[in-house]
């Protein structure tokens, strides 16, 4: 059974310590529909503007963030989830420490 499914019992556990003034990420899985990348980062550090070539869904596991989704800025914390559309321009700044899951589809 073990091909059939992939189970990660604490995400949290994947990342190292998250650095005073830094992002770490952590690819977690990967197969021909997605890619699963964990992200940590540091209060005040931010993912500047940028797109993604394919949809994605990101979903804030802990912490508060400040995310910019196309034209709109939204306040989130622990248990938000967003899906997006290929090439949305979007931003993340971390308001205290976050941890935040990502997934590109395929």
């Amino acid at each position: 059974m073990p091909d059939m499914y992939t189970l990660v019992s604490s995400l949290e556990a994947k990342l190292p310590e998250i650095p005073p003034d830094s992002i770490v990420s952590r690819s977690i899985f990967q197969d021909n529909t997605c890619k699963v990348i964990l992200f940590g980062f540091s209060a005040g550090q931010e993912l500047s503007e940028h797109t993604a070539s394919k949809p994605a869904i990101l979903h804030i596991l802990d912490g508060d963030a400040h995310l910019t989704l196309g034209d709109e800025k939204q306040d989130v914390s622990a248990g938000a989830w967003v899906y997006m559309q290929a090439n949305v321009p979007h931003s993340v700044e971390a308001i205290t420490r976050l941890i935040l899951l990502l997934v590109l589809l395929t």
